[in-house]
């Protein structure tokens, strides 16, 4: 057996000097150059409201602008975080590279106007984060999973391809913005076919459900590569239905397929983390819902709310991923902080702070006051608050008066400042054609939100756990592709 004779030391890693290679810190301000100018550019925008562009190839819009600053920002703290993480890495130089290049890659998609461009751009995105996953070269699982996310990836890509080259060949146009006028030159069919191939795209690249297993089989990448793609790349999925909006919202039927395939994620990435042991799976589990619920959003007509959502989500998961060493337990196993439920008072305290929460952002927004999907989004914000506010009211780390007294204190401004956001995306993306109308509210979308809030409400109280056979399914579905598996102690040794 290797490793009987070698002595292992654990120590502080040393702190990164101008010893070594240049590349990491030169690439590491070069990429915060880039937040500051890109913040430059969103303020000039908001401030002057008028587009940029290079006419048939680049266009800066109100969803550019966004999308610099946040993706420039997210890349500037995995490049910091890097520097230390990666410290003594063969392949350090090879990890910034790529992360930089994946970076300059985003900020070319969110600004081509071009479709070929944009399809370009968009087998760049996911054959540099399919090397990220696979950085470690002599490890055989961490290229068996850049060889499964290679080919999710490259799957997506043709979809995209067809799509675009469908509404090319049918309406003549070659720009994505040029879409909004020329559409309506196609057929019906033709044109929810395109959109089908748009979907089956977004669907791949945000890892909803059946296309999540190149997610989950994506742990070996490095801790920030993780960061980079849970709080950027799978985000994709939503920029891209949002660019596309003239052909996504062409049809109410398919707008309601749209629905249906983010509730499916939404509860499914949900349950499938209740199976999960390991910290960084959890999150991805998460991820799947969370992208689910962004897909959702798109599905009621509410773009600026998807696109807010995946910025959240961002910082969130992002945060999440780069902490997450510090999600090992410290303590003996004896002790136990399991949440319990909060009580009927803690009950009313949460239920009420969930209605408050909805009727906060339904007037601040103008949401949900009105008989249109509107209301449904507004019950997907009571459902996320009615989740978080119980999970503070279960800690049982926190005396009860404080846990009840914090509940509305922490949820209702945060429900504001969520507001306020998507106020601003709103205003930002309000130039953008098809994006400023909910869709029409049907019998259909009652019986789906009632339904979601249904399965979520007993999946949130644990009424699953009394199936084995249902156990036995979640564990099998969350499973990452066989060849990406570390099945032998031995082999944690070199790595």
């Amino acid at each position: 057996m290797t490793g009987e004779s070698e002595t292992t030391t654990v120590a502080q890693l040393s702190t990164p000097d101008s010893s070594g290679s240049p590349i990491p810190a030169v690439l590491t301000r070069l990429v915060w150059l880039l937040w500051g100018v890109s913040l430059g550019v969103l303020g000039m925008f908001v401030q002057r409201g008028a587009l940029w562009e290079v006419d048939g190839l680049v266009v800066v819009d109100g969803l550019t602008v966004t999308m610099w600053a946040t993706v420039t920002f997210f890349s500037g703290i995995v490049h910091s975080y890097s520097r230390r993480y990666m410290a003594g890495s063969a392949t350090i130089d090879g990890f910034f590279a790529r992360v930089f290049a994946f970076t300059l890659t985003v900020m070319a998609l969110v600004a081509a106007d071009s479709l070929a461009l944009f399809v370009l751009c968009w087998a760049l995105m996911g054959l540099v984060m399919a090397e990220l996953i696979g950085t470690t070269e002599g490890w055989p699982q961490a290229r068996a999973a850049a060889s499964v996310a290679r080919r999710y990836f490259l799957g997506g890509t043709a979809a995209l391809a067809v799509a675009a080259g469908t509404l090319w060949y049918h309406t003549g146009t070659t720009t994505v913005s040029g879409l909004a006028s020329s559409v309506e030159t196609a057929s019906t069919t033709v044109v929810v076919l395109a959109a089908g191939g748009l979907l089956l795209a977004a669907m791949a690249q945000s890892a909803l459900v059946p296309f999540h297993t190149w997610l989950l089989s994506s742990m070996t990448a490095p801790t920030p590569a993780s960061a980079l793609m849970h709080a950027g790349f799978v985000n994709a999925g939503g920029i891209l239905l949002v660019r596309f909006a003239p052909v996504v919202t062409v049809e109410a039927g398919f707008m309601l397929v749209v629905v249906l395939v983010g509730a499916t994620s939404a509860l499914l990435g949900k349950l499938l983390k209740t199976v999960q042991t390991d910290v960084k799976t959890k999150l991805g589990c998460s991820t799947v819902g969370q992208m689910g619920f962004m897909i959702m959003q798109v599905g009621l007509g509410f773009f600026a709310a998807a696109i807010t959502h995946l910025i959240l989500h961002g910082f969130y998961k992002a945060y999440q991923f780069l902490s997450s060493g510090a999600r090992v337990s410290h303590e003996s196993p004896a002790k136990s902080n399991s949440r319990h439920s909060p009580g009927v008072a803690g009950g009313l305290v949460v239920a009420g702070t969930a209605l408050a929460g909805g009727l906060l952002f339904a007037g601040l927004t103008g949401k949900g006051t009105k008989l249109d999907t509107g209301l449904l989004l507004t019950l997907l914000v009571v459902v996320t608050v009615l989740h978080a506010a119980r999970e503070l009211a279960s800690d049982p780390a926190l005396p009860t008066g404080v846990r009840y007294g914090a509940v509305p204190l922490v949820a209702l401004p945060a429900i504001a400042v969520y507001a306020g956001i998507y106020e601003a995306m709103a205003g930002l993306l309000s130039e953008l054609p098809a994006v400023g109308q909910p869709a029409e509210l049907t019998a259909v979308h009652v019986v789906v939100a009632v339904a979601f809030a249904v399965a979520y409400l007993a999946i949130d109280r644990g009424f699953y756990q009394r199936s084995r056979r249902l156990y036995v399914f979640l564990v099998n579905a969350s499973q990452p592709a066989t060849e990406t598996l570390l099945t032998t102690t031995e082999e944690y040794n070199e790595y």
